[in-house]
């Protein structure tokens, strides 16, 4: 009998070395899943995973980001642009460089993204206890800070002995390439265990195929979808991420031409459409269209591609108000398939779609149907060319924005955004016209994600313009990648939008009756901030914006006016290099709503008369709420 032959190495060098060697197959292409490995070094890493990066530079290809967090989401962000079938890895030193990836690991997980973590951690021997940045519990001895990636990783491992990395390697790829179960992955890595040697199995390095499958629901469940959507009046299509990750937007099209289907879209699902198709509604829900709003409002089948049915989707539970309404869920995870006590399709969503095609082979909606939201569909663009078009002075209304970045970029170019006024707006207003050109993280809609997503965007299709919108407050918050996208040799395009202070809660404030409190960026006058209103109190803080990024090492330009906006944007296609162009906004000029409701509670006493009308509102639009059963 032969003997196994082995390798000595280190725990680090063993596990770069096998990251390195992992693919991933999906329709016969196949791919390295690793694209290499964000790292900030420290005392807990610097030793171990830090040495292994360097000898072995020429398998995993290490990058310098500036801040942890920010090379999570850059992580993600090139996920996602992957469709979920490439991804970098991500080391931290113990203590704080950790737990600033805990954030990142939430949104990676949130929005089904995966992601590998390994953060440096205490001593397993416990010798130098407590080693610094150590986190000392009198009642656990085994608790350290990375104990906080347990609740946002989808696996967790803390690998105490140099050979648990065999198994804990081969789990986090198992979870990192289930479409269904995928997320953040933490290795929790001691500092002494990284550099600790150990017979490994050559085996282990050996090239690994992960192979990516495309399962179908139960026959007799997709005959049962396929009676329910005969039977319907009024049937519609919400698109979500799913639709786009499992590259399904071409058999999405083919099934809506030949039903008359209506679409509306989720954050994470558009682009699933182009946004002049005449069955095409738009956004839908909190952030919605009216023409998506209409029709959800009476549809008697919703049929969710690839939907987690978050709360904007839904409405909060107002967006479906036909009594009658029924749920078919198309999605490879079986907890979204099930929501709203649906008729689940648990399975892969082109596949899927493909056979529920064959099924309702013959059926299509009535003209009448058809024709109204085909009306519907144009009076919405009609609207968009308004907001786009709305001349506004002396500062541009931030719709007007949108519709010059729109105008000027073309249809392969993506737009990148995560949170404040933007997102909403965005999934309003934006013209997509190809499914990778929007890229909008709303699962988490976490500030400061922007820049580094934008960074991921790019990494994972060189060839496209990326257009990454920003507003003041998410650029203070994590601007720094703007550096490492230099040094890369990255270009992006930031437009960022200056509001002078955080414009989306100030809007909500002022809707809850608490006056925009605290969400201007002004001097502090009598005692208090003070409150967001046209001309409200205290001087705006002089922060100059366009110099900080050119302190980073970016091109600059501003812009008063959109036609300088335009002129500005057509300069920096000419450069190959990242630029930043700074353009102040009204904050007080929003988009509407249109017609939909998102719950956010309201003080149910308060001496303040605009917090009380405000509850009063809040209980009416309440009433509307209810539970898909």
């Amino acid at each position: 009998m032969n003997a196994t032959k082995t390798v000595r190495l280190t725990t680090a060098q063993a596990l770069v070395r096998f990251l390195a060697n992992q693919h991933v197959e999906r329709d016969g292409v196949e791919q390295r899943f690793f694209a290499g490995c964000f790292g900030i070094f420290g005392h807990g890493n610097v030793a171990g995973v830090g040495q292994a990066l360097h000898e072995y530079s020429d398998e995993l290809t290490y990058y310098q980001p500036r801040n942890e967090q920010a090379m999570v989401h850059t992580a993600s962000a090139y996920a996602r642009m992957k469709n979920r079938l490439s991804t970098f890895a991500c080391t931290t030193s113990i203590g704080p460089g950790a737990t600033n990836m805990v954030t990142g690991a939430a949104l990676a997980t949130i929005n089904r993204l995966p992601v590998l973590l390994l953060p440096g951690d205490v001593f397993a021997s416990r010798a130098p206890d407590p080693v610094l940045q150590q986190l000392e519990s009198a009642h656990d001895g085994t608790l350290s800070v990375n104990d906080c990636f347990r609740p946002v990783s989808k696996y967790f491992d803390r690998v105490y002995r140099p050979e648990q990395i065999i198994p804990a390697a081969m789990s986090a790829m198992r979870v990192l390439t289930d479409q269904a179960e995928t997320g953040a992955v933490t290795l929790s890595l001691p500092q002494d265990v990284q550099t600790e040697a150990h017979d490994f199995p050559e085996e282990f390095f050996e090239k690994r195929v992960w192979r990516i499958g495309r399962p179908l629901p139960h026959e007799t469940e997709l005959e049962r979808a396929a009676a329910m959507i005969r039977n319907s009046g009024r049937p519609m299509i919400v698109a979500g991420g799913g639709v786009i990750y499992s590259e399904a937007a071409e058999v999405l099209r083919r099934f809506v031409e030949t039903t008359g289907v209506p679409v509306g879209e989720t954050q994470a699902g558009k682009g699933s459409m182009p946004y002049d198709h005449p069955c095409v509604l738009g956004a839908v829900g909190a952030t919605g269209t009216f023409a998506a709003n209409r029709v959800a409002r009476e549809a008697d089948v919703v049929i969710g591609v690839g939907t987690r049915w978050s709360d904007f989707t839904t409405a909060s539970k107002t967006a479906f108000k036909n009594p009658d309404v029924r749920f078919v869920n198309i999605n490879v995870a079986s907890v979204d398939a099930h929501k709203h006590s649906a008729l689940p399709l648990t399975g892969d969503a082109r596949r899927t779609l493909e056979a529920l095609s064959e099924k309702l082979s013959g059926f299509r909606v009535d003209d009448v149907y058809r024709d109204r939201n085909t009306r519907l569909s144009k009076e919405w663009d009609e609207e968009v060319e308004r907001l786009y078009t709305r001349e506004h002075e002396p500062l541009p209304a931030q719709s007007a924005v949108i519709g010059a970045v729109n105008t000027i970029s073309d249809a392969r170019d993506v737009v990148v955004c995560a949170a404040g006024s933007m997102p909403g707006d965005l999934h309003k207003l934006w013209r997509t016209r190809d499914p990778k050109g929007y890229h909008v993280e709303y699962g988490y809609s976490c500030m400061g994600y922007e820049i580094s997503g934008g960074l991921g965007v790019k990494m994972a299709d060189p060839e496209r313009e990326v257009y990454v919108m920003v507003g003041d407050g998410s650029y203070l918050m994590m601007s720094s990648e703007i550096i490492t996208s230099i040094q890369e040799g990255y270009k992006l395009t930031i437009v960022l939008v200056d509001n002078s202070g955080f414009s989306s809660i100030g809007a909500l404030s002022r809707s809850v009756g608490s006056q925009g409190f605290g969400t201007q960026y002004r001097y502090r006058e009598n005692g208090s901030i003070g409150l967001d209103e046209e001309g409200g109190s205290g001087d705006v803080l002089p922060v100059d914006l366009a110099k900080n990024a050119e302190g980073f090492g970016a091109t600059v330009m501003s812009a008063q006016t959109v036609g300088e906006l335009k002129e500005a944007l057509e300069e920096a296609k000419k450069l190959d290099t990242t630029v930043v162009i700074h353009v102040p906004v009204d904050r007080y000029e929003g988009v509407p709503d249109y017609e939909s409701f998102w719950d956010v509670p309201v003080a149910e006493v308060s001496g303040m008369e605009s917090v009380r009308i405000a509850r009063k509102e809040y209980e009416e639009n309440r009433r509307t709420e209810r539970r898909y059963l």
